[in-house]
């Protein structure tokens, strides 16, 4: 797996592109009728048979792009060090060490070596983010309750 060290934001032009392609892929694939599509490369004359999911990607992809958002694509059983790990959930490898002691993301050790499956780093992530949530929820219900929000 390449690692990319440098985010790069789509620049104008770009964003451009990706916004006209998005909307004619957009209503391409909403015409399909089955669960793959040929499509050409006007430069080459190249045709390709893709997978109507992959259409999809790539439209999520230009969506992103559109919005001028940097895009990352990572294979969901990619493993990847605690490190990389630590630094995708936004903490200290030594605070994502004590996650998988404790059994809160499963790993793998080979050797000496801990190895996180990247969908296993998403899903704790959005559990995070789900907690967050939940628990903002029930601060803001305890200060109405309490009469802070009344003026």
């Amino acid at each position: 797996m390449k690692t990319i060290n440098e985010i790069k934001r789509p620049d104008k032009h770009e964003r451009k592109l990706a916004r006209n392609s998005y909307s004619s892929l957009i209503s391409a694939i909403d015409r399909l009728k089955t669960d793959q599509a040929e499509i050409e490369i006007e430069e080459t004359g190249e045709k390709i048979i893709l997978p109507v999911k992959a259409l999809k990607l790539l439209s999520e992809i230009l969506k992103a792009m559109s919005e001028g958002k940097p895009v990352s694509i990572v294979p969901m059983a990619t493993e990847v060090t605690t490190q990389k790990a630590a630094e995708l959930l936004g903490c200290s490898r030594p605070h994502l060490v004590k996650l998988l002691e404790e059994g809160k993301i499963e790993y793998t050790k080979i050797g000496k070596h801990r190895r996180i499956k990247y969908e296993d780093i998403v899903r704790y992530k959005q559990k995070m983010k789900e907690d967050q949530k939940k628990y903002l929820v029930e601060i803001m219900n305890a200060d109405e309750e309490l009469g802070l929000y009344d003026s």
